[in-house]
């Protein structure tokens, strides 16, 4: 059972020498994209909720 546990950690080992990791720079561009993303996706969809609340007001009130 542990020969097994230190070949699978060695295999790991080897697996992660083929890692490509992203530079610096690289990380902050992502980053950078996910928060840009994240707040137009926000505004999105707080727009279509104000517009849906708007209309399903209107209809309630005036049905």
């Amino acid at each position: 059972m542990i020969k097994k546990i230190v070949i699978f950690f060695k295999n790991v080992k080897n697996e992660m020498s083929y890692v490509t990791w992203p530079t610096k720079d690289d990380l902050k561009e992502g980053t950078t994209v996910v928060i840009v993303m994240s707040i137009l996706v926000a505004i999105f969809l707080s727009l279509v909720d104000a517009g849906f609340g708007f209309l399903i007001r209107n209809l309630l009130l005036k049905g």
